[in-house]
């Protein structure tokens, strides 16, 4: 220890010995003048200081000549590291930092041997004149930056248990998460570096098979084959697995989800029976085969096509040309069969695009003739995922191999389907698969929510910068422009967790007449959510520093893995427009069904509208109280949305009445749709969190302590209630300038909604620690050194 303290300095024993009091002399809330005259005075008698010493201490002891700020950062990093190393049993004094540094400092054995019943003496003498340094004092003098300890002071401010958010956040699926984390905890899921792609591939599929030997995968299946038929506990296990491994989660809903999902959700009992418990014990890996080189997002239009022939009672499955192969397809390298996705062509005619079981493998792994598979190779990110492509050369499959609920080849050879219309058909096959734009939002939220706690967590304990030149540097979380950088995301997540917990309510209870709306809503959740975690996590790295960059501290790997997320299961800006196209339907169907009374309902809302919300008073005001009431912030979010969809359907109309097919009037309106797609995702998202925080008032927050205790019902639901108006006033902020394009605020309020912001940042900061613990994320799984 000695060695490594010396090595930072050339100063003697002596004045290491005070260098605390030179320090805390210096820091100018702590010795005043009269007793930086007394330490000179007292410290010119001293036996351990040479004439050098001494001159050297009047000199640095000078009150006309303060040190430079190098000598300064000197005595405060030998302060800190002997600090550190000052053994638990020892005083928190300057006396025993001094005599400790002194020590370190002297090379003489001999004089080592003395040096502490020589010193310590002394120097507790001089502290006893000052009338001694607390403990307080002296830690907040030389910070150890133990970060467990100064995690758990900055999280004690908080009046809240983090236990109360995280019951919330976990809605009654507490079993299924803690028991998914104890899996994850395991030695055997352990997360060693692996850069190469093949070992990487290898260790995830291990993983998913222990979930799946635990039952974990299956989860969503019927009880006959193996699962407990939740849908919902299916999505908690699948976030808190997003905290381990986002390789391992996508291999996961790939498996259990897509293969698994296709089968269970397009075949019928023979296929269920003969495919799905093996499926959901990764006894039989399969792949989802949708996804064309040349066709991503235009499913209608896949090429691969699956033609009857009627001698054998078997499908041909084929890919016409390259860019017919599939592409991207997850589980590629292992799977034994895949879900093709293919046009199905009976008696010379297409019946449009349905999934025909085809095998890859035999048994021993081996790729079997007629089908050709290449690995995609090393990407982005998700490395441990073995997405390849896939082409088919006239490969022929039993019919029985049809997954054929919604459509199928009966005895006859003839086509048939309990669904006559072809359109209405392919968008009910579709919309059973729509779990995919369920599950993925809540895997990009788990890995926001774990880069928002690792910064948040650094934040908490990181210092930068003293206020003035001689004193303690601030905890970077202190300054507002990282309040604004951080605390408003926290906010958004938890909106977002709470309009995902409302979407996969709705689909675990979907009925058919609700799959459309559901379909819309999942396509605008999705692009939302992801959206929000590329940019937070990109934000997170940033907020972090060089520290954020190291892959050790996970940003990197996050930042990598989820930014296809807002490609797959749908482009984001294809999904925002088909929610847009949904909105235009409603919106019509509205008019079409209610015919004058929805023309007269239509402009009293707008006259309303301008009545209660867009009078030049109400326009104006920006008191607190006016703000942070729902009657301003629910109403403007329901505002926006309403503006954009009447006037995204009367342009539409100008340009139709103009002249324009339909696809030239969308292309012109193309940035509207999304924009009014958007302000659809974030009213709903609003709406539900709101929602669930009038369910809380109501019930109360089940298992947590009564009122006034820490974690009470009342305090918790006020602290939801500040972060949800957190979320509402920083969107606003986000679309001030369309607000006073509208008319609905003036240039005033927009201040103040920007003020509004501020202040709920710096009322937040003390409890954004609570916040990200909340998340319910543990140290092993969060990972990352500068968050632990």
């Amino acid at each position: 220890m000695g060695a490594d303290l010396q090595s930072n300095t050339s100063l003697s024993p002596g004045i290491q010995a005070m260098v605390p009091f030179l320090y805390a002399a210096w820091s100018d809330r702590h010795l005043s003048v009269h007793e930086i005259e007394s330490i000179r005075e007292e410290a010119a008698g001293l036996p351990f200081l040479s004439r050098e010493d001494k001159i050297l201490l009047l000199k640095w002891s000078d009150p006309a000549r303060p040190p430079a700020r190098e000598r300064y950062q000197q005595w405060l990093s030998s302060g800190r590291e002997a600090a550190g190393a000052l053994p638990s049993d020892r005083p928190a004094s300057l006396a025993e930092l001094g005599s400790w540094l002194g020590l370190a400092a002297e090379e003489d054995p001999d004089a080592r041997r003395t040096f502490w019943q020589e010193q310590l003496p002394a120097l507790t003498r001089i502290e006893q004149m000052l009338g001694g340094v607390e403990e307080d004092t002296y830690r907040s003098l030389f910070p150890l930056y133990d970060e467990r300890e100064k995690l758990t002071e900055a999280i004690a401010e908080s009046s809240i248990d983090p236990r109360a958010l995280q019951a919330i956040l976990e809605d009654g699926h507490e079993a299924i998460i803690e028991r998914t984390k104890k899996i994850l905890l395991r030695p055997s899921f352990d997360r060693p570096t692996l850069r190469i792609k093949e070992d990487y591939r290898e260790q995830v599929l291990r993983w998913c098979k222990e979930l799946a030997q635990e039952g974990i995968g299956a989860l969503s299946y019927p009880e006959e084959y193996g699962g407990q038929d939740s849908m919902s506990d299916y999505a908690a296990a699948f976030e808190t697995i997003a905290y381990h491994d986002l390789s391992l989660v996508i291999k996961f809903g790939v498996q259990f989800g897509l293969w698994g999902g296709a089968v269970y959700n397009l075949g019928t009992k023979y296929h269920h029976d003969k495919y799905l418990y093996d499926t959901g014990q990764l006894d039989l890996p399969g792949c989802f085969a949708m996804t064309e080189t040349g066709h991503g997002s235009n499913v209608r239009g896949l090429e691969t096509t699956a033609v009857y022939d009627p001698e054998t009672k078997e499908l041909i499955v084929h890919s016409p040309s390259v860019a017919a192969g599939k592409e991207y397809i997850g589980n590629a390298m292992h799977a034994r069969l895949a879900a093709v996705f293919c046009q199905l062509i009976v008696n010379g005619k297409s019946h449009g695009v349905h999934a025909v079981v085809v095998p890859v493998r035999d048994e021993q792994g081996l790729v079997l003739p007629g089908i050709r598979v290449e690995d995609n190779g090393y990407k982005m990110g998700l490395n441990g995922v073995d997405n390849g492509r896939l082409w088919f050369d006239h490969v022929r499959v039993p019919v029985a191999n049809l997954l054929n609920k919604y459509g199928g080849i009966n005895e006859e050879g003839e086509y048939e389907s309990p669904i006559e219309s072809p359109g209405r058909r392919f968008f009910t096959m579709l919309g059973t698969l729509v779990g995919g734009r369920v599950f993925v939002p809540r895997a990009g939220l788990s890995a926001a929510k774990s880069a928002l706690a690792i910064a948040v967590r650094y934040g908490l304990r990181r210092r930068q910068f003293p206020s003035e030149s001689m004193r303690s540097e601030t905890i970077i979380l202190n300054y507002p422009n990282q309040q604004r950088r951080l605390i408003p995301l926290v906010a958004k997540a938890y909106a977002i967790q709470f309009g995902l917990d409302h979407l996969l309510e709705r689909f675990v209870n979907r009925t058919e007449e609700d799959m459309r709306e559901i379909e819309a809503m999942a396509a605008g959740m999705k692009s939302y959510a992801t959206w929000f975690t590329t940019a937070a996590i990109q934000e997170c790295r940033e907020a972090t520093g060089g520290k954020g960059y190291l892959a050790e501290n996970r940003i990197a790997d996050l930042k990598a893995d989820t930014d296809i997320f807002t490609t797959f299961e749908g482009d984001n800006t294809v999904l925002m427009q088909l929610l847009a196209k949904s909105l235009l339907t409603e919106f019509k169907k509205n008019f079409s069904e209610d015919g004058n009374f929805a023309v007269l309902k239509f402009i009293g809302r707008r006259v309303g509208t301008i009545v209660t919300e867009q009078n030049p008073i109400v326009v104006r005001q920006t008191d607190r109280e006016h703000l942070e009431s729902r009657g301003f912030y629910q109403s403007a979010f329901h505002f926006r949305t309403r503006r954009l969809v009447s006037t995204l359907a009367q342009r539409l109309r100008a340009y139709i009445k103009d002249g324009k097919s339909a696809y030239e009037a969308g292309l012109l309106c193309q940035t509207h749709m999304i924009a009014a797609a958007e302000a659809y995702v974030e009213q709903l998202t609003l709406d539900a969190s709101l929602d669930r925080l009038d369910g809380l008032l109501g019930e109360g927050v089940k298992g947590i302590g009564g009122e006034g205790e820490k974690g009470g019902h009342a305090e918790v639901a006020d602290l939801l209630e500040k972060t949800l108006q957190l979320y509402a006033a920083h969107t606003l902020e986000h679309h001030a300038a369309w607000y006073m394009e509208s008319g609905y605020i003036s240039g005033q309020k927009s201040k103040a909604i920007r003020k509004w912001v501020d202040v709920l940042c710096a009322e937040l900061r003390p409890e954004v620690g609570v916040l990200v613990d909340g998340f319910g994320i543990p140290d092993e799984l969060l990972g990352a050194p500068i968050a632990l």
